[in-house]
């Protein structure tokens, strides 16, 4: 029994100050060059540099905007983490399939994981899908030939399935941020117990655990104490 740690990679170039902000939307309806010296996924930089320190591996799910720089993918390949896509487009399984198969030119890697992005709420930019339809995804992730998908529900005591396929679906997570997690009920000190004895999907965004001190501590925290694994 281990923590899957789950990092979706929103945010080229993260929400603060305004210019980077205006940068991500800009990279997500349209297109703007990866420019590291403006701070391109600084954060998940950090990140997994964190995770490499503490030896913990990682699942990072990347959008058209958030293709991995040469050092992220340095740091992905040193800490032996899996890169996945983080789906937009999901009116269709031709959509999914073309999406997929772009990210996989992106990044010449085989992505066999996926999450999604957004939850339902929201339509978060020009290629956004916005509806949450997991009951749809699954049958899409059999006929793909996928290892992995990674739910977007707020409840960590929901369990896994895994199907007789190979495909493993995890229909929820424990979400670092605090406005998307029950703080009451589930604690960080409830985390560390729990991930002792099943396994449990540990859901972060870069530019949000890093901006508040005490996420950035909390996630050093989990990561130095519980083992990590990821589906391979």
């Amino acid at each position: 029994m281990a923590l899957i740690v789950r990092i979706d990679v929103d945010r080229p170039y993260g929400r603060q100050p305004l210019t980077r902000h205006f940068m991500s939307r800009i990279s997500s309806d349209f297109f703007l060059p990866r420019l590291p010296g403006c701070g391109y996924l600084r954060e998940l930089v950090v990140m997994l540099e964190m995770l490499n320190k503490r030896k913990a591996r990682a699942h990072a799910f990347f959008r058209r905007c958030t293709i991995p720089s040469e050092k992220i993918s340095c740091l992905m390949n040193e800490g032996g983490h899996q890169a996945g896509l983080h789906l937009e487009n999901s009116q269709s399984f031709e959509t999914f399939s073309a999406e997929l198969a772009l990210m996989e030119k992106k990044t010449g890697s085989r992505l066999r994981t996926f999450s999604k992005h957004g939850s339902g709420g929201h339509k978060y930019g020009w290629h956004h899908h916005h509806l949450y339809e997991p009951d749809r995804y699954l049958p899409w992730a059999r006929e793909a030939g996928m290892k992995a998908f990674f739910g977007n529900l707020e409840d960590p005591t929901v369990s896994s399935i895994d199907e007789p396929t190979g495909l493993h679906f995890f229909p929820s997570a424990f979400w670092l941020e605090t406005p998307w997690r029950d703080t009451a009920r589930f604690t960080v000190d409830w985390l560390l117990q729990h991930a002792m004895q099943k396994d449990i999907v540990l859901l972060v965004h870069p530019e949000n655990v890093l901006a508040d001190s005490a996420l950035t501590s909390d996630f050093d925290r989990i990561i130095s104490e519980v083992p990590t694994r990821i589906i391979e």
